[in-house]
């Protein structure tokens, strides 16, 4: 997913370019460490990889570094403030959790994206 991004924090790195956002490092404390990981909800689900679906539906997540949440995020999830869970652009998806590793959802979502 953060490929698609223009920018990255992390080594200073150019992304792809398809979506207007700069992948920013979580900022760590007390209560959220960096990196994020383990299971958190997805809110505000758009779009067909979100089909049967809802906001109480958690998944797995490993990660130092987030897009924000714009016009292109098509769920969102928090570690302490909104980030971009999922993003699209056109016929591009990407997701920044981990499907293969968020049980039922995650194999829902990978359907739903093969019904594409």
């Amino acid at each position: 997913m953060q490929l698609l991004g223009q920018h990255s924090e992390e080594n200073d790195t150019p992304l792809l370019g398809l979506l207007p956002f700069t992948v920013r490092r979580f900022a760590p404390d007390v209560a959220h460490k960096v990196p994020h990981m383990g299971w958190n909800n997805l809110q505000a689900l758009q779009g067909p990889l979100f089909a049967g679906l809802s906001d109480a539906d958690h998944v797995y997540f490993v990660h130092s570094y987030y897009a924000p949440v714009g016009g292109y995020t098509t769920a969102e999830s928090t570690h302490p403030a909104p980030f971009s869970a999922a993003v699209q652009h056109g016929n591009f998806h990407g997701v920044q959790f981990h499907t293969e590793k968020s049980g039922a959802v995650g194999t829902r979502i990978l359907a739903n994206f093969l019904n594409l």
